[in-house]
């Protein structure tokens, strides 16, 4: 005969391991097989209810209810969900996290950042009880989740901003079915040369990170890189001048010579043009005199013609030195303290990617003095031809001799 310590000593193996429903069937299903008293005893063996057991015996008897579908409880048994006892819950969530568009503008949460927290905090102070998760439950299944902010917005487009895509597209076709060389210009963000904190992680030993300042709010003192950079979009190749002193027109241009003459002229022995695709604002902006006064400086010493394409503006990122070198450049030194110019240099020249990209870089602390004028006779004397469409933004720089 079970004795109940035995029986105590059997449930209590695998008890931890059953729910509510398999712990109640169990308790049933030996209360059965011992017979009369078998419910007494099991219930002071496992600390189940003579009626829960009871219920477990009714449910096994139950032959027109297949196992795997016995709930657990009742239905309908069980604390009633916050929507269903308040039902305008999600509607006053949706007020408190989107205050400018559905609420009211004067919303105590307008200024305020909105985590969980803090609207939980918020809707208990209007009445409704609620913790952070079932906030963060409630955002999911209404279809909202975490977000940045997306840059997109690129001030009012010009009417001719595709056409002037097209055309760029057009004269670069061109210009490399006839084996002319493709560069795009512009300047990368300056980057302060020290012991600062570049953004990114990468491969350590477990708490072992480079160390570095606190701060970085840069001093006057403090030196400052300017990479420029020259992309050829025919043999996916880059230049890199790495400047210390100012971004200036001159500083783009000599950014340029220097490309020409490390290896442009190289890969080109046969050019009979250079073209040149840049941003609209800058060193190399459209409407910069300095800039093409520079353009008609090198090609008079390269006797080859210049041509450049300007974006049309703010649309820079599509430029495509950004993401075809500019980008590369930032994800291979991601993490790296640019502690002086050498570790930018060796940084940069020692970008590569799976489509075979090679750069080359170089530092020039030549002196580029900011606040050069150029007047209008000296405008006068450049002999810039300007394209049919949008010459300001198209145009043709001819050596002078060719005048």
């Amino acid at each position: 005969m079970t004795t109940e310590a035995g029986l105590k000593e059997k449930l209590l193996y695998v008890w931890p391991y059953l729910n509510e429903r398999s712990r109640r069937v169990l308790a049933a299903a030996e209360a059965k097989q011992l017979g009369r008293g078998g419910v007494s005893l099991v219930s002071r063996a496992c600390g189940l209810s003579r009626v829960t057991i009871t219920k477990g015996i009714r449910e096994l008897a139950n032959e027109d209810e297949s196992p795997s579908v016995i709930r657990i409880r009742r239905k309908g048994a069980g604390r009633q969900s916050l929507v269903s006892a308040k039902p305008d819950l999600p509607a006053m969530l949706e007020e408190l996290i989107e205050p400018s568009i559905r609420g009211d503008p004067e919303s105590p949460l307008r200024w305020t950042c909105k985590s969980t927290r803090v609207l939980a905090k918020e809707l208990t102070r209007q009445g409704c009880r609620i913790s952070h998760e079932k906030v963060a439950q409630l955002l999911r299944s209404t279809g909202y989740s975490l977000q940045g902010n997306r840059k997109t917005e690129e001030g009012s487009d010009h009417p001719d901003r595709d056409k002037q895509f097209r055309y760029i597209n057009k004269k670069v076709r061109k210009a490399m079915a006839c084996v002319n060389p493709v560069v795009s210009v512009d300047t990368k963000k300056k980057e302060l040369i020290g012991n600062f904190d570049n953004k990114g992680r990468q491969w350590r030993k477990a708490k072992n990170a480079l160390r570095v300042n606190g701060h970085d709010f840069p001093k006057p003192s403090i030196p400052r890189a300017y990479p420029y950079g020259i992309y050829d979009l025919g043999l996916n190749r880059g230049f890199v001048n790495v400047g210390t002193d100012h971004d200036t027109a001159v500083f783009a241009v000599a950014s340029l010579r220097g490309w020409w003459r490390h290896e442009g002229r190289t890969l080109y022995s046969k050019v009979t043009e250079l073209l040149i695709t840049a941003d609209s604002g800058g060193s190399n902006g459209y409407r910069l005199r300095l800039w093409k006064r520079e353009l008609q400086k090198m090609a008079d010493e390269i006797d080859i013609p210049i041509s450049v394409c300007h974006f049309p503006p703010g649309t820079s990122k599509w430029n495509k030195v950004e993401h075809r070198l500019f980008s590369f450049i930032s994800s291979n030194w991601r993490s790296e303290p640019l502690r002086d110019y050498e570790t930018v240099v060796r940084l940069i020249a020692g970008t590569t990617t799976a489509k075979g990209l090679a750069v080359v870089c170089r530092l020039d602390r030549r002196k580029y003095p900011i606040g050069c004028k150029v007047n209008d006779v000296e405008m006068a004397k450049i002999n810039l031809v300007p394209d049919k469409f949008h010459g300001e933004w198209n145009y043709r720089i001819q050596p002078s001799k060719n005048t």
